[in-house]
């Protein structure tokens, strides 16, 4: 993605002319997640667990889903229950977050380790069939 200096923040959105090329090879084949694992050998972030939001996309929707914050209660991961379950990519409405926030809370509530066995085999099916939302 092309760098704006001072730009206010903005989700990638489809034919999102900030989008390079290179930027979508590497968004559509999922390889733009790869430096996570350095996040994840070092313990910043889980394999699995609620994806994280840049802080603006937070701070616009905490007012309206007061369960917002209960997805910080455990680390960020590289991949997550909403995002295997076709919450990926842009929210573009409040429904989409509400059903994002609703799925991280499920893995935060209900988690065990087959439940993270399951979001591995369905976030690698996604990424064998590629995602009309990875932009």
């Amino acid at each position: 993605m092309s760098f704006e200096q001072d730009a206010e923040f903005k989700q990638a959105t489809k034919n999102d002319p900030r989008i390079t090329r290179v930027g979508k090879f590497l968004r559509k084949s999922s390889f733009d997640e790869l430096p996570q694992f350095i996040n994840v050998f070092k313990g910043e972030m889980s394999l699995i667990g609620p994806r994280p939001h840049p802080i603006k996309l937070n701070e616009d929707f905490a007012q309206k889903i007061a369960t917002l914050t209960s997805r910080h209660y455990v680390k960020p991961g590289l991949s997550g229950l909403a995002q295997c379950m076709g919450y990926r990519g842009e929210t573009k409405t409040l429904e989409a977050m509400e059903n994002r926030v609703r799925l991280d809370r499920y893995y935060i509530e209900n988690w065990t380790f087959w439940l993270d066995i399951k979001i591995i085999f369905l976030t690698v099916i996604s990424i064998l069939r590629g995602s009309e939302k990875a932009y």
